[in-house]
């Protein structure tokens, strides 16, 4: 067969071959990885530590604001004189003996003695209550048959700057949690005896200002 023959039987041949190696790449790039999915893909597993835009435009990952601890806590006791102790402590005695004999003569619901400044309160199923004041700490101590034993000071809420004027009053205080005398006997009695001394009539007697 002369070349030029052979050349003409193999072109049929030689054009499926070429046509198939064109093809081939076409093929391959259907394919293809895609970036798009491979992103998403990436995004959706990543352990990363996510990133969080601040209020300013160059800050990222901003710090939680921290809690609040200004809570102020419980007021301070009252530098009081020895006549300003007596005339805060027997107030809130009197007041106390006062309410108590009502509810004993309304109702045999209590037991009350009241002597050298010593206040007993006798109370069915619960026990025995002793009030009485402390000069030396300038104090007010409670013995009680549910809670123990406490001591409070006098101290005055509502002075301060922002307050009104004249709404200031005083409160016979447990420093270690805040809570006032008359709050205890409330809970543990059931006898409302809250009518707190106004600070500013107890300055206007003691020439306070």
């Amino acid at each position: 067969m002369s070349r030029t023959n052979l050349r003409q039987s193999l072109r049929p041949w030689l054009r499926i071959a070429r046509n198939a190696n064109t093809a081939r790449p076409a093929s391959l790039s259907s394919h293809a990885y895609k970036p798009v999915a491979s992103s998403a893909r990436a995004s959706s597993f990543s352990t990363c530590a996510p990133r969080f835009k601040g209020i300013m435009p160059d800050t990222e990952n901003p710090a939680k604001p921290s809690a609040d601890t200004t809570s102020g806590g419980p007021a301070k006791p009252v530098e009081l004189t020895e006549a300003e102790y007596h005339e805060v402590a027997d107030h809130y005695l009197d007041r106390a003996l006062a309410k108590f004999e009502e509810i004993q003569d309304q109702a045999d619901e209590l037991d009350v003695e009241f002597a050298s400044g010593v206040m007993t309160i006798r109370v069915p199923e619960k026990g025995t209550y002793v009030l009485n004041k402390q000069p030396p700490n300038k104090q007010i101590w409670l013995s009680s048959p549910i809670s123990g034993p406490k001591r409070y000071d006098w101290c005055i809420f509502g002075d301060g700057q922002n307050d009104k004027e004249g709404t200031a009053t005083g409160h016979w205080v447990y420093a270690r949690d805040g809570s006032t005398l008359d709050s205890l006997i409330l809970e543990e009695l059931g006898y409302d005896l809250q009518e707190p001394l106004h600070a500013w009539s107890f300055n206007m007697a003691f020439g306070r200002k």
